[in-house]
């Protein structure tokens, strides 16, 4: 530490270190963070995801999306206890790593952020977008664990066997 006394002033000088690099530092929100350590969320991402749907039951997962431009998200990531809570025992959370999020979001066709993605038993069952009122979310909540499992709303192309009978492309 040094002075520097001029005129009326006193600039003080500090020693200024660069931060530590030894640990990657997370892009991930205290707030998201919270869901897996307070609230027993799962991290899941592109390789685990399949793995851990296919553990059975319904499941929720949470693509919060960048905080600056999409900052609702950090607000699905408070409300989503709440409304497990309100569901007790019907679903576990996973949340996806920011850096995982296009992949896992390709892969079961959600385009918005944040997002709610419900699985069950491994299967694509529907998504929730953007930050609800209350009343819309618990009601929401309610029909996408009473509806059946479908398929993600993906670009694919159908398969036809070669056996089938018909001219017809669809």
């Amino acid at each position: 530490m040094s002075t520097d006394t001029s005129s009326h002033e006193t600039l003080v000088k500090l020693p200024v270190q660069p931060p530590k690099t030894t640990m990657a530092v997370p892009e991930t929100s205290p707030l998201i963070e919270r869901l897996v350590s307070v609230h027993g969320a799962s991290w899941v991402d592109e390789t685990s995801i399949g793995d851990w749907a296919a553990q059975g039951g319904d499941r929720v997962v949470l693509f919060a999306g960048d905080p600056v431009r999409f900052p609702e998200g950090l607000d699905v990531a408070v409300v989503l206890p709440e409304l497990q809570r309100s569901f007790p025992g019907r679903f576990v959370v996973g949340v996806v790593p920011r850096q995982s999020e296009e992949a896992v979001a390709r892969r079961y066709g959600s385009q918005r952020w944040p997002t709610l993605l419900f699985l069950r038993d491994g299967q694509y069952v529907t998504t929730i977008s953007g930050m609800l009122d209350w009343d819309d979310y618990v009601e929401r909540v309610k029909q996408a664990l009473a509806m059946p499992t479908s398929r993600a709303p993906t670009i694919g192309i159908p398969v036809v066997s070669a056996g089938s009978s018909g001219s017809s492309c669809h």
